[in-house]
C-alpha cells in the first residue's frame, strides 16, 4: 500500500465498497493467510540466504540440483524440470545456463527428439550439492522442521499438498500456461 501524503489519505480497508461477488475472507481465513504467507515468505528467505552463505547456490539452483540428483541418469527433459520446480521456462533456461557455466550441470539433446533439450547433472555439480545439503537441511531443520511438533509438520505437509494437487490441475495448469489467472480461479471453482 502507498504511503499516505499530507493531501492524500489513504481509504481504510473498511472504507471499500462491499460487493455482492467477492467472497471476502473471514477474520480467521485472513488471520491464517496471512500467517502463511508472511511464514512462508520470512522462511524461505532464511533458508536462501543461509544457503548461499554456506554453498553459493541460490535456492533456485540447489532445486535443480536435488531434482537431477533424484532422476534417472541424473537427467530431466528441460520441460519436465521447469515443470516439476513451477518455474517458466524462460526463468529455467535463465538458471541453467548460469549453472552451465559454472560447471554444475550441461545440457544435451534428447536422442530421438530433434528439439528436446536434457538438464544432465555434472560430477562437479553432485559434489556440489553433496557439500550443500548437509547446511541446507540443518537450516530446514532449524526454521521448520524443529520448530513445529509432529502432528503441526504433518498437517502442514498435507495441506500443502492439497494446494499442490489443485494447482496441478489440468485446467490450472492450462491457465497458467496461458498466463490467464481468470481461468485459474475458474478452474478452482
Amino acid at each position: 500500500m502507498r504511503a499516505a501524503t499530507p493531501d492524500r489519505e489513504e481509504p481504510a480497508v473498511t472504507d471499500a465498497a462491499p460487493t455482492d461477488d467477492v467472497r471476502w475472507l473471514a477474520a480467521d481465513q485472513q488471520e491464517h493467510w496471512r500467517a502463511f504467507r508472511d511464514g512462508t515468505a520470512l522462511l524461505l528467505d532464511v533458508l536462501a540466504r543461509e544457503l548461499d552463505c554456506g554453498s553459493g547456490l541460490s535456492l533456485g539452483e540447489y532445486e535443480v540440483l536435488v531434482r537431477l540428483s533424484e532422476a534417472p541418469g541424473r537427467a530431466l527433459r528441460m520441460s519436465e524440470l521447469a515443470d516439476d520446480l513451477a518455474h517458466s521456462r524462460s526463468r529455467l533456461t535463465h538458471t541453467v545456463a548460469r549453472m552451465e557455466r559454472a560447471g554444475l550441470v550441461r545440457r544435451e539433446p534428447v536422442p530421438g527428439d530433434a528439439r528436446g533439450v536434457a538438464c544432465v547433472l555434472t560430477d562437479h555439480g553432485w559434489r556440489v550439492l553433496v557439500a550443500a545439503a548437509p547446511g541446507h537441511v540443518e537450516s530446514v531443520r532449524r526454521h521448520l522442521v524443529d520448530v513445529l511438533d509432529d502432528a503441526q509438520l504433518a498437517a502442514l505437509g498435507a495441506a500443502m499438498q492439497v494446494v499442490v494437487d489443485h494447482l496441478r490441475t489440468p485446467a490450472c495448469e492450462r491457465a497458467r500456461d496461458q498466463g490467464d489467472v481468470s481461468d485459474v480461479t475458474a478452474a478452482s471453482a
